[in-house]
């Protein structure tokens, strides 16, 4: 069990000790999508959605979830978040509407933010749904998944083109 840092002697879980963990600067990227229909597309550019203005809206939920990180996450600890910034992206190959979002989030601590970046990505999606889903239910949320990270014990992490 030794290899799993959040199970303790008797295989269950705890929280990690950090506090003989020097504080480092920790960066994390994550992304996320959330697959829209052209009308859903046209009402998100155009400013039409009756809830308000999506990405603002979506845009301060995926702050507020990665600052509440370790209130959703079990083992997370609480982080003193020095920056999250979070951006959009349309992607429309291939005659699909795919909202694209990043997230982005720093701090100087003892443990790294891969969970606050992943989970504002997460939140961020869903709040888009949440915003959208009068007009149709069929949004795809995803995939979510970490771009890379920088900062700590285990170094520094660049998700490869084909995803590992």
């Amino acid at each position: 069990m030794s290899q799993f840092t959040h199970f303790n002697e008797q295989g269950r879980a705890h929280m990690v000790d950090i506090g003989d963990k020097k504080p480092t600067e920790r960066t994390a990227i994550a992304r996320s999508s959330v697959g829209v229909t052209k009308h859903i597309y046209e009402q998100i550019t155009t400013g039409s959605i009756k809830k308000g203005d999506v990405l603002a809206v979506a845009q301060v939920a995926g702050i507020m979830a990665a600052k509440r990180t370790s209130n959703w996450i079990p083992m997370c600890h609480p982080l003193p978040l020095k920056a999250v910034d979070i951006s959009f992206d349309w992607n429309l190959e291939h005659a699909s509407y795919e909202l694209v979002i990043e997230v982005f989030v720093k701090t100087k601590g003892s443990t790294g933010v891969e969970m606050e970046a992943l989970t504002s990505a997460s939140a961020t999606a869903l709040t888009v749904y949440d915003m959208c889903k009068a007009l149709d239910k069929g949004m795809v949320i995803g995939p979510t998944y970490l771009v890379e990270k920088k900062g700590g014990k285990s170094g520094d992490y660049i998700r490869k083109e084909n995803g590992s």
